[in-house]
């Protein structure tokens, strides 16, 4: 049934909906429903660019229908669209506002709809609500939906997920959103169907797609963080964000606050103002250590001391990247067979250890000559750049047979071995693991994963409109990832932020180091099996124990194999990714922006065929996803006691042999004050996020077509078959190997 009704102002009696941009006001309040509301009248001219009823304007009123703004049309059959708005279901998702609609199609358009039921709360968190849209004529296929939104009363922000249209031929049309919609904007919609550039025919697509990225290209703006860093977003703070990338929740991810609340939570905050106050030996940072029984963590508090899991941690601890097969002993390493013979076990000397692949080596010359933390005068930090010497022994467990403290050899910079005595070694193996948490921190986490991943954002929301394949594709695995940048560059990473009170690289040491490693990021190093094979780790009979591997390589193949599935479904041949202006853009902006233009990279200028693509998509998704969870939510188990991962140093290195004292070690390692914020960070940062996302999982539906889906539903089942094998393998293991798991691997960096 459908009431035309022209009101005056004011008319105190009838509560309807919002009925219509008359003179006539509505306020809403909570308390009807769901969220209970209560609409009074609020007398003339309360909203701005309402129709006139003075100018005979009339609205047309009808149960669960949408009303044409400024028309009134009685009799006749008409055309009617039953539009279907979802509301996203996270907090405040939903509004108060006045929605309009206008549907435009190849024969023509519509006029502006209210969406509105009398008598209910349209709009609500989580709601699906449906309007019947009736217009005077056909409009042909749908090409457009425009929806507007104006303010009611207050500003009050709308998520919306997606719009269904169906037409009157019975046909449904998908058109997603996952957007926010803000003060008094409006955003014009395509249907799901991706669609490359050449696929764009008419004027008004091409038009669109084109403003589309002309609006994202003056919001997603490129900015120089430090020099030498790779480019970032163009905000201060997080609020300063585009709304769609911001966090739905400030609070949730507020470092100071969860850092505190960490703190609380492990019962250690009595002590987290005890700077310059040491512990009085190994056994009381237990005070501080959370005993979980059957963990990683506990497991490494009572092995901590043993070669064998000294060894382990390069294999497959939170930093599992460094190791490498040693062909040649550098010469700036002088070990001679009479100092490693004792450690080796197959009769044969040390260079025919090397050239059977036995000999591994980690270097830490990044962090020679970076300046440590000196913002806190009161205590003197310090750092090293070791080189370890490591040996597969006859279990095939991988072992420290010999560590310098220091780049440059000389009397003053020994050789430490396993045959030293006890405290000497083991100090030795406490600077090797400090420095190993300094690279994983500045370089293999923030750097390799963080900022690498926020340029894949910036430059897609640059130049991939929401209708292209690859946005659709990339889209869930940038999720917060900007937005989690910009919240550490605002308090953690930030001059006097988190990161200065208790990291000897802090205070500038962490920006010297990423400065000093951007020449090794390459692109060939984000190739996971390239890299693996580089670094000569890439067999498994030589080397069985190296899950981080394995695994990494199987995550790989299955994503690897889902972008190959959807390139095939929109990209006929390689002339067809040639032709894609928008990808080329894309991959132009990378290497231009986030690689600073640097030949060396070897990141892409321009991509010439599918396969190249494949291996592209796979290294954006791999970096955001796996290779950052396997480096971000091993940091509790591995580096929560404290001395198998001292964020600093108060002691230097010792320069002789024979004199370190259990006291000495102590003392090296960091004050009551920073054990407790390193506890805290690495508990906060080792956290997934509420309603987390792991890979496979899509629940916004970007794609509508039904072959994109069917290589989703076949990546879950790669991903499915893997989580399977990983949980066999690590059945009845005292250090279970599970970062790389699809099941505990989040789709983005965003946290």
């Amino acid at each position: 049934m459908c009431v035309c009704l022209c009101l005056p102002a004011p008319i105190s009696s009838l509560r309807y909906g919002r009925l219509c941009e008359g003179s006539v006001g509505l306020t809403r309040s909570e308390g009807f429903g769901n969220k209970a509301e209560q609409r009074e009248w609020a007398g003339p001219g309360r909203a701005a660019g309402r129709c006139s009823v003075g100018a005979g304007r009339g609205l047309a009123v009808g149960l669960g229908s949408a009303v044409p703004v400024g028309s009134c049309r009685a009799g006749g059959t008409m055309p009617s669209y039953t539009v279907t708005v979802a509301t996203g279901s996270q907090w405040f998702a939903g509004t108060d506002d006045y929605v309009y609609l206008s549907l435009e199609g190849t024969a023509g358009c519509s006029e502006r709809h209210l969406l509105d039921k009398p008598f209910y709360n349209d709009f609500e968190r989580g709601a699906v609500d449906s309007y019947d849209v009736t217009v005077e004529e056909d409009l042909g296929e749908i090409q457009l939906i425009k929806i507007e939104k104006r303010k009611y009363w207050y500003q009050d922000d709308w998520y919306l997920k997606h719009v269904t249209v169906k037409t009157p031929l019975g046909d449904y049309l998908e058109f997603p959103c996952y957007r926010w919609i803000t003060d008094e904007k409006e955003v014009v919609l395509r249907d799901g169907r991706a669609k490359l550039p050449r696929d764009d025919k008419t004027q008004i697509l091409k038009q669109h797609r084109r403003k589309e990225l002309e609006n994202r290209q003056k919001m997603y703006r490129w900015k120089e963080w430090h020099p030498g860093f790779p480019l970032s977003i163009d905000a201060h703070c997080h609020s300063e964000l585009p709304r769609d990338i911001q966090f739905d929740n400030e609070k949730g991810i507020d470092f100071i606050l969860n850092y505190s609340k960490a703190m609380e939570n492990l019962y250690i905050n009595r002590f987290m103002h005890m700077f310059q106050s040491s512990w009085s030996d190994f056994a009381d940072f237990e005070k501080i250590f959370v005993r979980i029984s059957n963990t990683i963590s506990e497991y490494v508090m009572q092995h901590w001391k043993e070669d064998f899991m000294f060894g382990y941690q390069f294999l497959n601890g939170c930093n599992p990247v460094l190791i490498r097969r040693c062909t040649e002993i550098p010469k700036k390493l002088p070990v001679t067979m009479d100092m490693v013979e004792c450690s080796l076990e197959r009769n044969l000397t040390l260079e025919e250890e090397v050239k059977q692949g036995n000999i591994f080596i980690v270097d830490y010359e990044l962090l020679d000559g970076v300046d440590a933390n000196k913002t806190d005068p009161c205590t003197i930090q310090y750092l090293a750049a070791p080189i370890c010497l490591l040996y597969k022994n006859l279990e095939n467990k991988i072992v420290p047979i010999a560590i310098q403290l220091g780049q440059k050899p000389g009397p003053e910079n020994p050789i430490f071995l396993p045959s030293d005595a006890t405290y000497d070694w083991l100090l030795a193996k406490i600077w090797v693991r400090s420095s190993d948490f300094h690279i994983h921190q500045t370089v293999t986490h923030l750097l390799r994963t963080h900022l690498v991943s926020e340029v894949f954002s910036i430059a897609m929301f640059r130049q991939l409109p929401a209708v292209h394949p690859l946005f659709k594709l990339l889209v869930p695995h940038m999720r917060f990832t900007i937005a989690i940048n910009t919240k550490a560059r605002e308090q953690l990473i930030c001059e006097c932020g988190l990161f200065d009170k208790a990291n000897a690289t802090g205070g500038g040491g962490h920006v010297q180091m990423v400065q000093k490693a951007m020449k090794d990021l390459t692109y060939s190093s984000l190739c996971f099996p390239e890299d693996i094979k580089a670094k000569g780790m890439d067999s498994k009979e030589d080397i069985p124990y190296y899950y981080y591997r394995d695994d990494g390589i199987r995550v790989w193949e299955a994503i690897k194999s889902f972008a190959e599935d959807v390139i095939q479904i929109y990209y006929e041949s390689d002339e067809v990714v040639c032709e894609d202006v928008e990808l080329q853009a894309f991959v132009k902006d990378i290497y231009m922006y986030g690689m600073r233009g640097m030949k060396s990279s070897g990141f892409p200028k321009v991509i010439k065929t599918r396969e190249k693509l494949a291996e592209y998509l796979t290294v954006i998704i791999f970096t955001a996803s796996a290779q950052h969870a396997a480096v971000n939510f091993g940091q509790y188990d591995w580096c929560s006691w404290i001395p198998n991962a001292p964020p600093t140093m108060r002691c230097p290195p010792p320069t002789e042999k024979g004199t370190v004292t259990i006291e000495q070690i102590v003392e090296s390692l960091p004050d009551r004050g920073r054990s407790c914020w390193h506890l805290g960070a690495v508990w906060a940062l080792s956290q997934f996020q509420d309603n987390e996302l792991f890979l496979g999982m899509y629940p916004d539906e970007h794609f509508v077509e039904k072959p994109v889906k069917e290589a989703m539903a076949k990546f879950r089942k790669n991903l499915d078959e893997i989580v399977s094998a990983i949980t066999e393998r690590n059945k009845n293991k005292k250090l279970p190997y599970y970062y790389l798991s699809p099941n505990r691997i989040p789709n983005s960096v965003a946290v």
